[in-house]
């Protein structure tokens, strides 16, 4: 059927004085799409400053860890007069206090107890590094070995 005026009225638009229709989004469409748009731009900034988050986490958990480690190794070298002294306090590495974004966030204690089932003559000794994340909330991560007083042999092994 080819009738004058059907194809201006089926077809979705404002027709022109020249009789030919001109195609355009109505108010609802236009504010749906920014809806969208909008969501989309939320969500996916949501979605980053979470990952930046995981990131620096992540990243803080990796220098405590070796800040952890390397003290382990220090204290593995002490003697048991020093390693036994409630009084000794851990310090971060040098290493690590060049660094100027490590220096000041991370702080390094330890505590240490004594054994007695095996004779007096070993030692819990526990390592911990606490820092304040991205976020500000404190955050820490321990480390925990045993030293013995003529190795962990000896512990073991021979009951006083």
């Amino acid at each position: 059927m080819n009738c004058p005026g059907t194809k201006a009225l089926l077809s979705r638009g404002v027709r022109r004085p020249g009789g030919t229709a001109r195609r355009a989004f109505t108010l609802v469409e236009v504010i749906m799409s920014v809806c969208v748009l909008a969501l989309t731009i939320t969500t996916s900034i949501t979605v980053m400053q979470r990952a930046f988050l995981n990131f620096d986490s992540a990243r803080n958990l990796e220098v405590a860890s070796r800040i952890l480690q390397c003290e382990l190794e220090k204290q593995r070298l002490l003697p048991w007069a020093q390693v036994s002294n409630s009084a000794y306090t851990p310090t971060i590495d040098a290493v690590f206090l060049n660094n100027p974004k490590i220096a000041g966030r991370f702080t390094l204690q330890r505590t240490i107890d004594l054994l007695p089932d095996r004779g007096g003559k070993l030692l819990q000794i526990t390592l911990t590094a606490s820092w304040r994340s991205f976020d500000g909330r404190t955050q820490s991560r321990s480390y925990t070995t045993y030293y013995g007083q003529n190795g962990l042999y000896s512990a073991f092994t021979t009951r006083s």
